[in-house]
């Protein structure tokens, strides 16, 4: 199996530089010596040319155990995502409840703050923030309430369809 004339693999190259650079590490090389090994191990074809620049050198070296050659696992191509479609906000009753709530809640503290600050431009606050709710909650809301009718219209349309087949 130890062949001399067998051809190397970049898995037997690291291997010996691995070797040479504990070898370094251990002083038994000097930085010019390791230099010229580690590009003599690059350029190796063989075992031979590798094993030949371990000739003077304890262990470790080069052992050029077999190593299992694992076929890369073809990974599936994920889909490019399409463009977005817009996202709308689905508003619960709950949160419409708390900005009916609001309302009130902020028209005083418009008017508190009036007699601190004397500004009568504090009243601009409520209407922004009827306005944005408005713009948050209102389209969802009419919404909601015409799938309710629409809904409501099928079910009867229904009953008198099937009345008296059940």
């Amino acid at each position: 199996m130890n062949d001399p004339e067998i051809r190397v693999g970049d898995a037997e190259r690291e291997e010996a530089l691995r070797a040479l650079g504990d070898h370094m590490s251990a002083g038994r090389l000097d930085i010019d010596e390791y230099g010229e090994r580690t590009a003599r191990v690059a350029a190796s074809k063989t075992r031979g040319d590798l094993l030949e620049l371990f000739k003077d050198l304890p262990a470790p070296k080069p052992t050029f155990i077999a190593q299992p050659v694992v076929q890369p696992q073809a990974q599936p191509v994920p889909a490019m995502p399409g463009p977005a479609p817009p996202q709308r906000w689905s508003g619960s009753r709950t949160a419409l409840k708390t900005y009916a709530a609001l309302i009130p809640v902020v028209w005083v503290l418009a008017v508190m703050a009036f007699f601190v600050v004397k500004v009568p431009f504090v009243f601009l606050l409520p209407v922004f923030v009827m306005i944005a709710g408005a713009r948050m909650w209102g389209a969802d809301w009419h919404e909601e309430r015409r799938n309710q009718r629409r809904h409501r219209e099928q079910w009867r349309h229904n009953q008198r369809r099937h009345r008296g087949r059940y």
